[in-house]
C-alpha cells in the first residue's frame, strides 16, 4: 500500500473521524464503523485534509477542471480547503461551489449556490466525505447539471466503504459511474483501512482488534461487494 494512503488512514483515526463500534447509518444499515468528516475541526487538520484530496484528485483526474463542488453541508469546507491546497501544491486556481439547502432570495448572491456558480463549459469535480448508498448524488447531480452546460469530470470521496448501493448489487461508486456517466473514486478503500489497522497500534491503541474484524467481515457478508 502506498505510504500516503497509510498516512491518510492514520490521520482519519487520529482526527477521530473514523470510528469503530456500533453505528446506524443514514441508509438505515447497522455498521461496525463510521466516518464523520465533521470531526475535522482544527486548522492543521483541515489543511492536511485539503492536501490529501488535492493529491488524490491530481493523481486520478489531472488538472483539467474549473470547479470543485462540495454538497452542503459537509462538502462545503472540504471543497474550500481542497481549492486552497490545489493552489498551493500545483499553482492552479480552481473555484469552489456548493448548493444551498434553501435558495437565497435577496442580495447580490441570491440563488441556490454558494461560491462560484457553474457556467457553461465548466468542468466540475465533485467532492464528498463518504458515499454509502449513492443517494446523495440523486440530489446534487441534477442541481449541478441544471445550473449550466457543464461536464462532471468525476467524484472524489475520502473512503470507499465497498458496499452495495441502492441497487443492492454493485458498489455505490460503481452505480454512480453507471447512472451518471462520470468516474467515482476514493482516497482509500475500507479493505485498505482494515488491512492497515488490524491488530496494529494507531495513536497508542488497537482500533481494529479481532472482535471488530469479525464484525466488519460479517457486515461485508451482508452488504459488501468488490472494490
Amino acid at each position: 500500500m502506498e505510504a500516503y494512503k497509510q498516512e491518510f488512514i492514520e490521520f482519519m483515526v487520529e482526527s477521530d473521524v473514523l470510528k469503530f463500534g456500533d453505528f446506524t447509518l443514514k441508509s438505515g444499515r447497522k455498521s461496525p464503523f463510521f466516518m464523520n468528516a465533521g470531526a475535522y475541526v482544527t486548522g492543521s487538520q483541515l489543511m492536511r485534509l485539503g492536501e490529501y484530496y488535492a493529491k488524490a484528485i491530481h493523481e486520478n483526474y489531472g488538472d483539467d477542471f474549473d470547479i470543485l463542488f462540495g454538497p452542503a453541508y459537509k462538502g462545503i469546507p472540504i471543497a474550500v480547503v481542497t481549492a486552497i491546497a490545489y493552489s498551493n501544491l500545483y499553482g492552479k486556481e480552481v473555484r469552489y461551489c456548493s448548493d444551498r439547502k434553501e435558495a437565497k432570495d435577496h442580495g447580490a448572491d441570491k440563488g441556490g449556490f454558494l461560491g462560484s456558480k457553474p457556467k457553461d463549459g465548466d468542468r466540475v469535480v465533485m467532492i464528498e466525505d463518504v458515499t454509502t448508498s449513492g443517494k446523495s448524488m440523486e440530489e446534487t447531480v441534477p442541481k449541478v447539471r441544471g445550473a449550466a452546460d457543464v461536464t462532471i469530470v468525476g467524484l472524489m470521496v475520502s473512503l470507499n466503504r465497498m458496499e452495495v448501493g441502492l441497487g443492492g448489487v454493485k458498489s455505490a461508486l460503481d452505480e454512480i459511474k453507471e447512472t451518471y456517466g462520470f468516474d467515482a473514486r476514493a482516497i482509500v478503500t475500507m479493505a485498505e483501512v482494515t488491512e492497515h489497522l488490524h491488530n496494529r497500534e494507531c495513536q497508542g491503541r488497537v482500533v481494529i482488534n479481532d472482535e471488530i474484524k469479525v464484525a466488519i467481515d460479517k457486515y461485508y457478508e451482508q452488504y459488501g461487494c468488490k472494490a
